[in-house]
């Protein structure tokens, strides 16, 4: 029977997967035609700089998981987790694109922000001296 991943490794594994396909998702989406034209058409009065720079600290908390699941003591890790994990399923529906390959990878993002909710959430406190 295999062992469990250790839980801080397991959670770190998912966010690298979550930023790669967040990734990827922004480059295929740069081959589309008029996509930053589109971008540009839907942010209104906001202006665009203003919108990437909301993006990149989004984006930049999900990155920044990846070492913090591995370093933050058990409670506050469990908790940024659940808070980031649940957060950034909000950024990439909020700012979902209308293609099929951008709603395949936010689904595939989606099953893997829920795996980290449900493994921190479902985490248990390490046992003292043992």
């Amino acid at each position: 029977m295999l062992k469990m991943m250790n839980r801080t490794t397991l959670l770190s594994t998912l966010w690298v997967v979550v930023m790669i396909n967040m990734l990827k998702a922004d480059i295929l989406s740069l081959y589309i035609p008029g996509s930053a034209a589109e971008v540009a058409r839907t942010a209104g009065d906001t202006p665009i700089t203003h919108l990437m720079l909301g993006g990149a600290i989004l984006m930049q908390l999900a990155l920044l998981m990846i070492l913090l699941a591995r370093v933050l003591p058990y409670r506050v890790n469990r908790w940024a987790n659940i808070g980031v994990g649940a957060a950034t399923i909000t950024f990439v529906w909020g700012g979902a694109a209308p293609y099929p390959h951008y709603t395949f990878i936010a689904a595939v993002e989606t099953v893997c922000l829920g795996l980290i909710i449900w493994f921190a959430w479902r985490w248990e406190e390490p046992r003292r001296g043992g």
